[in-house]
C-alpha cells in the first residue's frame, strides 16, 4: 500500500528534550530531595496523561506535598514546561512539513494537560491535518486503541501509514496495529528509515 499518511511523536521526535533543565536543577533550587518532584504527584486521583486531572490540579498537589510558595510552584511549572516543549528538530520538522506536498501528515502524543497551548508556538497545527493528545481523547500509547482511533480520524488503512516514536514499545504497538512504525535513534537515521519506507510503498 502506497503510503498515504505520516505521523510523528512530539517529546524527543519532533522537540529535543533535555534532561539537564527538569527536575533535577528545580530540585536543587528548591532543596529537595531527588526524585521529590515526581513523588509529588504520587497522589493525584488519575493518570493527567489520559486526561483525568488538569493542570490546575497538578500545580495545586505539587504545592501542597512539596510546602512551596505561590511563587515557587508557578516557578516550577514554567521549569516544567520548559523542559517539556524542548527545542525544535528543525531538520527533522523541515522533513515533516515537506511531506505534507505528498501526503497527510498527523501528530500522536502522549501529554497532559496544556499541552497544546505551550506547544503552539511551534505551529504544529499549521502544519497537519490531525493531532492527537492523549489527555485530550483519554487514550495513551501504547493502548491499541489510539492507534486505532488515529487511522479511523485519518481516514485509511493501517497499512498506508508510517509512524515515528522514540519509545520502543510503542513502535511496537504500532506495527501490531498495521503501520509501518519506525524507532527513532537519531534524526538523519530517523529521516533515512522514513524515505526507505515511503519508497518500498510508492
Amino acid at each position: 500500500m502506497t503510503i498515504k499518511a505520516v505521523v510523528l511523536d512530539i517529546g524527543s521526535v519532533l522537540e529535543v528534550i533535555d534532561d539537564d533543565v527538569f527536575p533535577g536543577p528545580a530540585e536543587q533550587r528548591l532543596g529537595l530531595a531527588t526524585g521529590s518532584i515526581a513523588g509529588g504527584l504520587a497522589g493525584l486521583p488519575g493518570d493527567a496523561m489520559t486526561g483525568q486531572v488538569t493542570e490546575a490540579a497538578i500545580r495545586a498537589e505539587w504545592q501542597r506535598t512539596l510546602g512551596l510558595t505561590d511563587a515557587q510552584v508557578d516557578e516550577l511549572v514554567e521549569d516544567y514546561w520548559r523542559w517539556y516543549v524542548g527545542t525544535l528538530d528543525e531538520e527533522l520538522y523541515a522533513w515533516f512539513v515537506a511531506q505534507r506536498r505528498h501526503r497527510m501528515t498527523a501528530i500522536l502524543s502522549n501529554s497532559g494537560p496544556g499541552a497544546r497551548e505551550r506547544e503552539r508556538p511551534y505551529g504544529f497545527e499549521d502544519v497537519t491535518d490531525l493531532i492527537v493528545y492523549s489527555h485530550e481523547v483519554g487514550l495513551a500509547k501504547p493502548d491499541p486503541a489510539v492507534y486505532e482511533l488515529t487511522t479511523g480520524r485519518l481516514g485509511v488503512e493501517p497499512g498506508e501509514v508510517l509512524f515515528l516514536d522514540d519509545v520502543a514499545v510503542n513502535v511496537a504497538a504500532a506495527a501490531a496495529h498495521g503501520w509501518h512504525a519506525v524507532l527513532h535513534v537519531d534524526t538523519t537515521t530517523s529521516i533515512r528509515e522514513l524515505d526507505r519506507v515511503i519508497r518500498e510503498h510508492a
